[in-house]
């Protein structure tokens, strides 16, 4: 079968560790083969972002305004055991939050579900989505370390310089103080993002922030989505029997770990990067979750929701298998390249996407899979199979699925 051909490139976003070995693996076995892969190429491992202080970042970003469609392997978010082991001159911020303050998008993250594989949570019947605001708050902060006595203040100068100023706290002792920001485009695209996805999915919205207790900064956005709510889709919510609900952050715990599931749980930033680790978790495994970044503008950034993998990362640079699940990894491929296909009009390209995911779900569910599936699936007959292996059990099936094979 000759390969599909693509017109416009994704931009591909190289990351870190395991994850950054596997992906290459990925595109070795189970794209190039099939397709004529077409992508700008941005080297986001740690040492690529230190060598170029952190520009490739903002590049990548850029590239993806341009091009429409990316597709990113996850990185690193230095902290101080970090910079000493990689030797940074800085402790460079989350290539995450970097990408997702300049598309200035939301960021949908839902478990890929498998047969054989129940939610550790036994009420849960169906997915949960999490929409997950993906600007600032505290992966945009200013923090400083207070050395002792003295007076933090919050300072704001409006254009014509007039300061209003309040009190954050008289220190006595050391301590540490934070600033973080949000603007009222950035809520307000995030709430028409979480109405607009919970009515193409026909599904409930709930929110939840901590209003009672930030009675100004998270009480902004519940206002702003209830005022959009109310103006642009309560009608359209009621037309097509979904619910739109509100409640505190704490109580939303409590209430998601008693429903069967079946809805979109929309959070703030910080409590999108938490809760969307814990509904990965919940379900089966943080490798089997999609996550998908969604701009106003309409750009799309695909990737997996975990991080790199560090300790089969070591375990390979000493030159042992590793039995890492690659399946989310997979998903940002297909559904990278699903997209591209479509604002492309490639439907070739958009049945491989569907063909590759078809294959990877019945690799494990005829009993072949990574070791931190073997602990959770409840089939008779499974076998565990190292990182590579599965890849091409994966492209086995996916032979089989293309006709490729007799």
């Amino acid at each position: 079968m000759a390969k599909i051909i693509m017109r416009t490139p994704l931009v591909e976003m190289d990351g870190d560790e395991m994850t950054r070995i596997v992906w290459k693996w990925i595109k070795d076995i189970l794209i190039e083969p099939y397709v004529e892969l077409k992508t700008e190429y941005y080297d986001l491992g740690l040492e690529s972002r230190e060598k170029t202080k952190d520009q490739i970042t903002i590049d990548s970003a850029e590239a993806t305004k341009k091009y429409g469609v990316a597709v990113k392997c996850a990185t690193i978010t230095p902290n101080a055991a970090r910079v000493k082991e990689y030797n940074l001159t800085e402790m460079w911020k989350s290539p995450n939050g970097t990408i997702r303050a300049i598309l200035d998008g939301t960021v949908f993250r839902e478990p890929i579900l498998v047969k054989g594989i129940s939610p550790f949570v036994r009420t849960w019947k169906k997915p949960i989505s999490i929409a997950r605001h993906a600007y600032g708050d505290v992966y945009k902060n200013t923090e400083m370390k207070i050395e002792g006595p003295g007076k933090a203040e919050l300072v704001f100068t409006d254009e014509n310089g007039i300061e209003t100023r309040k009190t954050i706290h008289d220190f006595t002792d050391p301590g540490i103080i934070m600033g973080m920001h949000n603007t009222e485009k950035s809520i307000e695209s995030f709430a028409r993002a979480c109405f607009n996805y919970a009515l193409d999915k026909k599904q409930d919205l709930w929110f939840a922030t901590k209003d009672t207790i930030s009675k100004t900064y998270d009480h902004s956005f519940k206002d702003i989505f209830q005022d959009i709510f109310d103006a642009e889709y309560k009608e359209k919510f009621d037309e097509t029997g979904i619910e739109y609900f509100y409640t505190l952050i704490d109580d939303a715990v409590a209430r998601v770990v008693r429903s069967e599931g079946g809805f979109i749980w929309a959070c703030k930033n910080y409590d999108g990067d938490v809760m969307s680790d814990m509904v990965a978790s919940a379900f089966g495994s943080l490798a089997m979750m999609t996550s998908v970044l969604v701009s106003p503008e309409g750009y799309y950034e695909y990737e997996a929701a975990h991080g790199t993998v560090q300790r089969h990362y070591y375990q390979h640079l000493e030159g042992k298998e590793t039995s890492t699940n690659s399946v989310a990894t997979i998903f940002a491929w297909t559904g990278a390249l699903r997209k591209r296909g479509q604002l492309d009009e490639i439907p070739e390209l958009e049945h491989f996407a569907d063909m590759l995911e078809k294959a990877c779900l019945k690799t494990i569910e005829e009993g072949i899979m990574t070791k931190d599936l073997v602990a959770l699936s409840q089939l008779e007959n499974k076998k565990v199979v190292n990182a590579k292996e599965f890849l091409y059990a994966i492209q086995d099936r996916l032979n089989t699925i293309m006709g490729q094979k007799e």
